[in-house]
């Protein structure tokens, strides 16, 4: 008699809902730093910016997952994972309704407030959302529900350049020349008319988040999912501990290049393409950003496919070789061609992040909980990368600052080839003995 196959449960019965409202999450803040792409050159046209001023749209970004990071992870291990969604909610709906203040001001340095406190609220949400979705249905199951629910961030993202591209940017292309020639009044009257289109998706947003912390809130969760488990070796890890892995320090650094190489690139597609492009209107501009992000979301799939076949080390080299190379491309070709090198970089970006991520906590044993903080702390580099590049794409312009994220994903190869030659040499000894 042949035994019944053993069915694997995907989510604990009778949690479908509480299920939907985590996974909406990575798509809420895949659209959220999708959306400063657009506020960018928004702000740029605005405010009269240059590049490096308004790339301070990502430094408040990123500063705020950078210092609210670690203040997340203890409330999380205080509170649980759903009070801390609903922290990072309440946190980003408050920091969205901040919109309207500020575009009522018509102040910039408001507007980079407000993005300081919504990316507080991401911080929590990252924090706790990954783990929250593991704990919604058994162990077993786990890794297959979290790549589940990471396939609705690039969708989120996708759907953030969308909204912003309809709902913010214009059609019309006013060269700075013009916009001071118009009369005070005039000038004002357009400054209010392009704040209000940045105001009302962001009310919108808030309202829509603040729901949605009341849901999480009400909802019934899984036992594990309100509470988090001691962790079995927080006593022997620890910070300290990690000086003994060079290899590892050299993965923290790769990850903040990475993620300052992605920001970059991705906050200066609209801008790069307007330069290439003289007269080419931001709306029209955005569409090559929802190509960009939707190679990246091609890539993630293809290269998770490619994995089955090639080392995790090996396949990130080439395709941090590919980016350095195309990064250059985009930055010596300029026009067409450069344009298209530069927006093909976000398909061989794809795996970097999570297999940096895991490359990194290889081998470290009871300092792996550790080691995860400062890899998560390593996305500063968002607000790092993209200043330098607004320098140098003021002194020089944006071709010439495309170099920046070439040296970036230089980092990341070195640390891939280090992570091979470390693979080979464990091999011969495993070989020997």
């Amino acid at each position: 008699m042949t035994a019944a196959p053993v069915r694997r449960e995907f989510i604990t019965a009778g949690y479908l809902g509480a299920t939907i409202l985590v996974v909406a999450l990575f798509s809420f803040w895949g659209m959220s730093n999708s959306l400063n792409d657009v506020l960018i050159p928004q702000f740029r046209k605005t405010f009269l910016l240059g590049d490096f001023a308004s790339s301070f749209v990502q430094f408040a970004t990123f500063i705020g997952y950078f210092v609210f990071a670690i203040p997340a992870s203890l409330f999380m291990r205080r509170f649980g994972y759903r009070a801390a969604v609903v922290m990072g909610l309440t946190l980003f709906g408050c920091g969205a309704l901040l919109f309207y203040p500020a575009a009522q001001f018509g102040e910039y340095h408001f507007f980079l407030g407000a993005l300081f406190v919504v990316a507080s609220g991401l911080s929590f949400l990252e924090t706790s959302a990954n783990p929250m979705i593991a704990a919604m249905g058994p162990p077993e199951s786990a890794d297959q529900r979290l790549n589940f629910a990471q396939t609705f961030n690039p969708l989120g993202t996708i759907a953030g350049v969308f909204l912003g591209k309809e709902l913010i940017l214009s059609d019309h292309v006013l060269t700075p020349e013009q916009i001071r020639a118009l009369e005070p009044a005039a000038q004002s009257a357009w400054r209010a008319g392009e704040l209000a289109a940045v105001k009302l998706p962001y009310l919108g947003i808030a309202a829509v988040v603040l729901l949605w912390a009341v849901l999480v809130a009400v909802t019934k969760f899984p036992p594990l999912a309100r509470r988090v488990a001691v962790d079995a070796d927080a006593q022997e890890g620890g910070f300290r501990g990690l000086a003994a892995f060079p290899r590892y320090w050299l993965g923290v650094l790769a990850q903040f290049a990475y993620v300052g190489a992605q920001v970059g690139v991705w906050s200066f597609v609209i801008r790069y393409t307007q330069f290439n492009t003289p007269g080419t209107a931001e709306k029209v501009a955005a569409n090559n950003l929802i190509i960009t992000l939707t190679l990246f979301f091609a890539g993630r799939f293809i290269g998770t496919l490619l994995m089955s076949k090639f080392r995790p080390a090996v396949l990130l080299g080439l395709f941090a070789a590919a980016d350095v190379a195309l990064c250059i491309a985009a930055a010596t070709a300029g026009g067409n061609l450069g344009l298209y090198a530069l927006m093909a970089t976000s398909f061989f970006m794809s795996i970097q992040f999570p297999t940096i991520f895991t490359m990194s906590l290889r081998g470290l044993g009871a300092h792996t909980k550790s080691g995860s903080s400062f890899l998560v702390m390593a996305i500063v580099g968002g607000a790092v990368i993209p200043p330098l590049m607004g320098l140098v794409s003021d002194a020089r312009n944006i071709n010439v600052a495309m170099l920046i994220p070439a040296l970036c994903f230089a980092v990341v190869l070195g640390f891939a080839l280090k992570s091979r030659r470390d693979e080979a040499a464990a091999g011969a000894l495993t070989a020997a003995a």
